[in-house]
């Protein structure tokens, strides 16, 4: 066990919003202030969870009813944070993880209808309800997010777009779930306006992640 306190940031938002650049550019921010650091991803994060990925982001967007959907997003989870998460943050390290189990809640339970309370159920049965100590919800109109997500993978063969092409209606249920996640956690969710340039959007998430954690030493 280390001395050093682990630290679990989850970046989650709708297609297309820019977590994956941001990630990365959080991920060297705290590198510089000399903390070890892991980045990783979900569904996947693990071999196994590779593997469920791989089931649920290609294919028919029918490909799997909304409960099917969400067993297999929590089994992916439950190995990711067992094998992959746990043991990262017991070493000390800032996990920063691309999508985490309010995923769930706004893909299945607002996306696909099932209810926030049968995700958070499924939460608490598969991770015990484990948590981010803070979660970045990057926020933008479903059409700009779609047309960049689009973008992303016009040139890619056998690309991970079951969900993007799920339809707009779809991707505004998405967008309004993730809201009420942030207003319904505000001690743990912050919103990220993911309008603009790469470097305006990086300036202020680096000015929520440095009050968010002010008191914890960086």
């Amino acid at each position: 066990m280390s001395a050093v306190p682990g630290l679990f940031i989850s970046f989650e938002g709708g297609e297309g919003s820019g977590k994956t650049t941001q990630i990365r550019r959080l991920e060297a921010w705290f590198r510089l202030r000399g903390r070890d650091v892991i980045v990783t991803r979900e569904p996947g994060g693990s071999p196994g969870a590779e593997e469920i990925r791989n089931l649920l982001l290609t294919g028919d967007p029918g490909r799997w009813d909304a409960v099917t959907e969400s067993l297999l997003m929590f089994a992916s989870r439950r190995d990711h944070v067992e094998r992959t998460i746990r043991p990262a943050l017991a070493e000390g390290k800032v996990v920063l993880c691309d999508r985490f189990a309010d995923s769930s809640v706004a893909y299945q339970g607002f996306g696909h209808g099932l209810g926030a309370d049968f995700i958070r159920n499924l939460w608490q049965i598969a991770i015990g309800g484990f948590k981010p100590d803070l979660t970045l919800i990057f926020d933008l109109p479903v059409e700009v997010g779609l047309e960049r997500a689009g973008a992303r993978f016009a040139n890619i063969s056998a690309a991970e777009d079951r969900f993007e092409r799920m339809g707009t209606e779809f991707h505004q249920r998405l967008r309004n779930g993730f809201i009420e996640i942030a207003r319904n956690n505000p001690e743990r969710c912050e919103i990220v306006d993911a309008n603009g340039d790469i470097q305006l959007v990086y300036d202020r998430m680096i000015s929520v992640v440095s009050t968010r954690l002010s008191g914890r030493g960086l």
